[in-house]
């Protein structure tokens, strides 16, 4: 669902492998992309330069859902080489020495409106930031976190630390285990508990575990609870449609009589 991802599905000579699972950024749908769904573009710099041969492959991905439709763009940069036979560069090493998303800006997955604006806003700047900066990625990520630890369960102790020891009891076991499993990792546990608008000292796996532990959240609190929601509010409504048709009913069926 990723720009590496892409890079994992391409070959050695650039091409995208024939079918690829992907998740789309817009619509969130699990597909599988194939030929039809995508085009891929190369070009390769084809002067004397400091670092050699290089090369950029452009891919469009069109989402195959035909209630979305929506396109990313990604460019990756490749060492590559020149191939006498075909009159072309091909990629030389892997992974890529660079990867860029374009369209949309970030992986930043799009959440409805009943995800708190603060949040959203938190999370996808985190996204967008992550490779450039994944120590001011990762304070994002905290104070989204602790966002929705406020907002979700109407919990304030000041701490992050404290907030989330607040929750333990109010969570599935699995959500905590989550939770506990990204705040022992590394830099982001010796920090959980501190100032969380403080910049700390992360690297680009940590950052994205925070992001992944995010939008683990969002889906199990705030989306999994809306449709939840949504699903008994219509079974209520269906009831009392069904309660008014009987009552309807007996009514005609009591004026038949008379």
């Amino acid at each position: 669902s990723n720009i590496g991802s892409i890079s994992h599905w391409l070959d050695r000579g650039g091409q995208l492998s024939d079918n690829f699972p992907r998740d789309c950024p817009y619509c969130g749908r699990s597909t599988t992309i194939t030929a039809s769904h995508r085009q891929v573009g190369n070009v390769g710099l084809g002067y004397d330069n400091a670092h050699g041969g290089v090369m950029a492959i452009s891919v469009f991905v069109v989402c195959p859902n035909p209630e979305c439709k929506e396109f990313t763009l990604s460019v990756l940069l490749f060492k590559a080489m020149m191939n006498p036979s075909m009159g072309s560069y091909l990629p030389s090493e892997f992974p890529p020495l660079a990867a860029w998303q374009l369209i949309p800006a970030s992986e930043a997955k799009m959440y409805p409106d009943y995800v708190p604006k603060p949040v959203r806003d938190d999370y996808e700047e985190a996204c967008l930031i992550r490779d450039l900066s994944p120590k001011a990625s990762a304070t994002l990520a905290r104070r989204c976190l602790q966002g929705m630890v406020r907002d979700f369960w109407s919990v304030k102790k000041g701490r992050l630390q404290d907030e989330i020891e607040a929750i333990r009891d109010k969570v599935a076991p699995k959500t905590w285990q989550a939770i506990d499993a990204v705040r022992s990792v590394g830099n982001i546990g010796a920090h959980m508990e501190k100032d969380i608008n403080v910049i700390v000292e992360v690297d680009p796996t940590e950052a994205t575990m925070l992001i992944q532990l995010v939008e683990y959240l969002v889906e199990d609190w705030y989306v999994t609870d809306h449709e939840r929601d949504r699903q008994l509010d219509n079974i209520i409504a269906l009831g009392e449609a069904k309660k008014q048709a009987r009552k309807s009913s007996s009514q005609t069926e009591g004026r038949t009589l008379e």
